[in-house]
């Protein structure tokens, strides 16, 4: 079997609300628009891999239903491998609901139904697919017991293996040691260093603090202030691409598997960092998850046309 990425995690139906603003405790408002769209952090990875290019097996779960039809449709038409995301028949496909403000932040509840109802039996395929894979890439949307045994797994069978610690949550402690690349934003960085990271000095020190529990390196994104990562060798910071925002939903998810992608094809973290907030920048251009996931030639065109080609930022 030829070279590859595996992506075990989460498939969901994102049910996206758009209005000016929340509204207070007991207050009714009215919104401007609904949709739906294919998301859930997993396969939102999967379809942002596929289209820059690396052949992609998505490991999920979804419910035997007409949600779990869309989302297997939208992994397809985007070339993901899908043989084996399992459906479940006692248990509905995962939902996401997402409101968006005018300044294009976003507020989600996720209700996993299917994501959560993973056995040890799920992961089978994870043998053969790992035989020539370079990547495996997971995150927390599903049980932390499941992300732990594959993790293990890949690392043994000599892949890259990138974690995207969310939602945060309590892990076991030598988990890390098998994760080549953690990619966290604030809050779960906050989460799990214990201490807030408010500006790319702190947000370095976090990193590198994370990074001895044994990770080959971590990236911490900072929303709109670009990234800092942290590997053996130094700390590296990226400002984030000036864009107007229409809806950041999967913009995180898009970073990651722009930066394992970048990883894998042979650059060095610096510069891997910068193609990440190129794919992440790109993505909250546009609206949905899925639907904002841009191509390999859209990245390239972007970064030629803001003068990041090439090169990477000054150590910090």
């Amino acid at each position: 079997m030829g070279a590859h990425a595996i992506v075990q995690g989460s498939l969901n139906i994102d049910m996206v609300m758009t209005g000016r603003r929340l509204p207070a405790r007991g207050e009714s408002i009215l919104g401007a628009s609904f949709a739906t769209f294919p998301g859930g952090k997993g396969a939102n990875q999967a379809v942002q891999l596929a289209r820059l290019g690396m052949e992609t097996f998505m490991i999920g779960r979804v419910g035997a239903d007409v949600y779990g039809d869309q989302l297997i449709a939208s992994l397809q038409a985007a070339g993901v491998r899908t043989d084996a995301i399992l459906r479940d028949k006692e248990h509905g496909t995962g939902k996401g609901w997402v409101f968006i403000d005018e300044a294009g932040d976003n507020y989600i509840i996720v209700i996993p139904e299917a994501n959560m109802e993973w056995q040890v039996e799920d992961l089978a395929p994870m043998t053969e697919l790992c035989a020539g894979a370079d990547l495996f890439l997971c995150q927390l949307e599903t049980p932390v017991p499941i992300v732990d045994r594959a993790l293990r797994q890949a690392k043994a069978a000599g892949l890259l293996t990138a974690l995207n610690p969310a939602p945060a949550a309590d892990l076991p402690a030598d988990l890390f040691q098998h994760v080549d690349l953690l990619v966290l934003n604030q809050t779960e960085a906050a989460f799990y260093a214990g201490r807030p990271a408010q500006d790319a000095r702190q947000a370095a020190e976090t990193a590198a603090e994370l990074r001895e529990r044994g990770c080959g390196a971590v990236v911490l994104t900072l929303g709109e202030r670009g990234a800092v990562a942290c590997d053996a060798d130094s700390a590296y910071a990226c400002d984030a691409y000036a864009v107007p925002a229409v809806d950041v939903t999967a913009a995180g998810d898009s970073f990651c598997a722009g930066l394992a992608y970048a990883m894998v094809k042979g650059q060095d973290l610096n510069s891997a960092l910068r193609f990440a907030c190129a794919c992440g920048a790109l993505t909250v251009t546009r609206a949905g998850a899925q639907p904002s996931l841009p191509t390999l030639a859209e990245v390239r065109a972007f970064m030629q046309e803001k003068g990041r080609a090439y090169g990477g930022q000054d150590h910090i």
